[in-house]
């Protein structure tokens, strides 16, 4: 490859990115060097141990999204260059991000278009929330300012991606289909399983085998954008868990999130995503995912033995004021510690509400 491609997977949180993202390395990897970027507004991120437990090369960058941090995306990049010598580099934005064609994807080009070829941007979607945020199914669903930031994000997609299809009977599925194609004509859309890897070869190929186009970037009211994000608490913490005997790590992770689940019952959860780090250093990690409050926890990694103590990190994000996430992390852990005799102390812990995104460009037209 004359030139590093760049591919950026961005999508709501609970969508599915980072299962995808993964899915996406792990075919490349097999051809490509590759290299990751991940990104939220805070740090101890579960997508990065995620991604280095799978042996993949990872760069993070907290305290803000990549239009917010350009020049640390940057950094990142060539930190990954010095040390890796990627020939792909996927970057996973903010779940709460949308304009990233204007702020990230034409800068870049613009910038350093000598460097990268830019892949189109995709968003990916879970196919539960989708269906009830474009009024397709009932259920529970996000105020009208964070919907804002959601359909915002579809609006500006060259390829939607109805990740976990198998959630859907195929008429449904049909109907999120249609759906979105005549609200965003503009985009490709393709129905996969990241999981299962199903669908995934078609996805790929068009990401690798295009570039970015010259659309207009899409108008955004920053008032709304930043008030939707604002709604939204973002709880991250990391934990060290011990016992004096060995333990259930998969069984402590879902009994985990059943328990937050269930102290947040008039919460809109977005994202509940936990690992679980033995230090007995076999590499093993479990992970753990919910994505709705009428969900089920999702065990998308399991560890194989028991262990006697590890690394809990905890990302979770909700419609709600980010202390109450807080409170019930902290209540929930502290009645297994006491019921379960494991014990629990918080590493790191950071709990607010997102700022106002200040893009540091945005560019009007295609370079």
């Amino acid at each position: 490859m004359d030139k590093a491609r760049y591919i950026m997977i961005g999508g709501f949180l609970g969508a599915g990115k980072s299962t995808s993202i993964l899915q996406i390395a792990k075919q490349l990897a097999t051809r490509y060097k590759v290299g990751l970027i991940t990104n939220d507004q805070g740090a101890s991120l579960v997508d990065t141990n995620t991604f280095q437990a799978s042996g993949f090369a990872v760069e993070e960058i907290s305290g803000g999204c990549f239009c917010c941090r350009f020049n640390s995306l940057m950094e990142a990049a060539q930190k990954l260059q010095q040390d890796n010598t990627p020939d792909i580099f996927i970057a996973e934005p903010v779940g709460s991000c949308t304009d990233l064609i204007a702020t990230v994807s034409y800068p870049l080009r613009r910038i350093y278009g000598n460097q990268f070829t830019i892949s189109p941007l995709s968003v990916v979607v879970d196919p539960i929330r989708a269906m009830r945020i474009l009024d397709l199914q009932p259920g529970k669903k996000f105020s009208p300012k964070v919907s804002y930031i959601y359909l915002k994000q579809l609006e500006e997609a060259d390829i939607i991606v109805i990740n976990k299809k198998d959630l859907l009977e195929d008429k449904q599925l049909e109907s999120l289909e249609v759906a979105l194609k005549e609200r965003f004509p503009r985009a490709e859309i393709f129905k996969v399983s990241a999981r299962h890897n199903h669908g995934m070869e078609s996805w790929i190929e068009v990401m690798m085998e295009r570039e970015l186009g010259t659309a207009t970037p899409m108008e955004v009211d920053y008032k709304i954008y930043a008030e939707g994000e604002a709604l939204l608490g973002w709880l991250n913490c990391s934990v060290s868990v011990k016992s004096d005997y060995h333990f259930d790590g998969n069984d402590f992770l879902e009994k985990i999130s059943q328990r937050i689940k269930q102290e947040l019952p008039q919460t809109e959860i977005a994202h509940l995503k936990m690992t679980l780090l033995p230090h007995n250093g076999d590499g093993q990690i479990a992970v753990v995912n919910l994505v709705r409050n009428d969900g089920v926890p999702e065990v998308a990694q399991t560890l194989l033995e028991y262990l006697k103590s590890g690394d809990l990190t905890i990302n979770l994000r909700a419609e709600c004021d980010a202390q109450l996430l807080y409170d019930v992390v902290q209540k929930v852990l502290q009645q297994y510690q006491e019921q379960e005799n494991i014990e629990v102390s918080f590493d790191h812990k950071e709990f607010f509400q997102p700022g106002e995104p200040v893009p540091t460009y945005r560019d009007q037209q295609a370079s």
